[in-house]
């Protein structure tokens, strides 16, 4: 009976993750979409515009090998660690042991949506270089399509090695960042 009420909790659990995540996605590519928007209209230049589809396309990599080395990671150096109470040695250890979420949240949510963006991202640039109508735009628009998928499925493709072979270091980098932001908390509420 014990076992039964469990997994009706756990189910519960899991099913509220993937409404929260599913949401916290729509708002967040929502926003990100209006803000690229924004700011490809904003600028004047088109190099601009292209550095800033890099960044979104950067971003994306950046979060699948964070979301790839949580997944590879093995716990155990960190213990050691967390038991001389190093900074950023039990933010590891969460990591590693939530990595199906980090994961998700890394390669799924933040990726999807930076792979989304930059491909919007990629046809404004288009349609601001050519106006609509000129025949040359097809074959801009088709090129920087390629070029954006292979930039990120490439740039991804070596960051999944990275993340593979440094998962530990990977790990280790993240939550020192974790671990910093809640010191700077704690010292923002006191």
């Amino acid at each position: 009976m014990k076992q039964n009420t469990n997994g009706k909790k756990k189910k519960k659990g899991t099913t509220r993750y993937v409404v929260l995540v599913s949401l916290g996605t729509f708002f967040s590519a929502c926003f990100l979409a209006i803000a690229s928007q924004y700011l490809l209209k904003n600028f004047s230049f088109v190099l601009l515009s292209l550095l800033l589809l890099l960044l979104i396309i950067f971003i994306g990599i950046i979060f699948d090998i964070i979301g790839v080395a949580v997944t590879v990671a093995d716990e155990a150096p960190f213990h050691a660690r967390a038991a001389r109470r190093t900074p950023g040695a039990q933010q590891a250890i969460t990591l590693v042991r939530e990595a199906h979420k980090v994961a998700n949240i890394c390669n799924d949510v933040v990726g999807d949506i930076c792979g989304t963006v930059s491909g919007s991202l990629g046809a404004a640039i288009i349609f601001i270089i050519f106006l609509e109508g000129d025949p040359k735009k097809i074959i801009f628009s088709v090129l920087m399509t390629g070029l954006v998928s292979a930039i990120t499925v490439g740039g991804k493709a070596l960051g999944k090695t990275f993340a593979i072979n440094k998962a530990n270091e990977i790990v280790w980098q993240v939550a020192q960042i974790l671990a910093w932001r809640e010191l700077l908390n704690i010292k923002k509420s006191k």
